[in-house]
């Protein structure tokens, strides 16, 4: 898949900023990535590459790790649900509050230590077999 990003540089001070616009063909991606995480189950977690292979884009694991961070507004898609192929809260910096995606994880009743989830395949969501009949 071909996608393509346009960053913007401005200056405050001596800091740049990048404001990034998306192409639509990326924004699509996006949705679908959404689509996806809506459905991952309370509880349960998945991963970027799992999300990555069922949207058939084997291999495009860090975007849909870049439509995660761009999520941050959007209250219906539960990214915290989303870790790396280890179990690892990769993503949590990203969340206000250095624990925030470890607290949102604990009140579904998954214990992360060290920023990793404790029995990860028990907790495992595969949507490549949850939602193949569906579609």
């Amino acid at each position: 898949m071909a996608w393509s990003v346009n960053g913007l540089i401005n200056a405050v001070g001596d800091i740049p900023i990048v404001l990034t616009q998306y192409s639509s063909e990326t924004t699509s991606f996006f949705e679908r990535v959404y689509t996806v995480v809506r459905q991952v189950p309370y509880g349960r977690v998945t991963s970027y590459g799992a999300i990555a292979a069922f949207l058939g884009a084997r291999g495009s694991a860090r975007m849909v790790g870049w439509a995660m961070n761009a999520a941050h507004n959007l209250s219906d898609v539960p990214a915290h649900r989303v870790v790396n192929r280890l179990g690892m809260l990769t993503g949590k910096h990203h969340f206000g509050g250095t624990n925030l995606m470890q607290q949102l994880l604990e009140s579904e009743g998954i214990l992360v230590q060290n920023d990793q989830i404790t029995h990860f395949n028990e907790h495992f969501w595969d949507p490549s077999h949850a939602l193949s009949s569906e579609g």
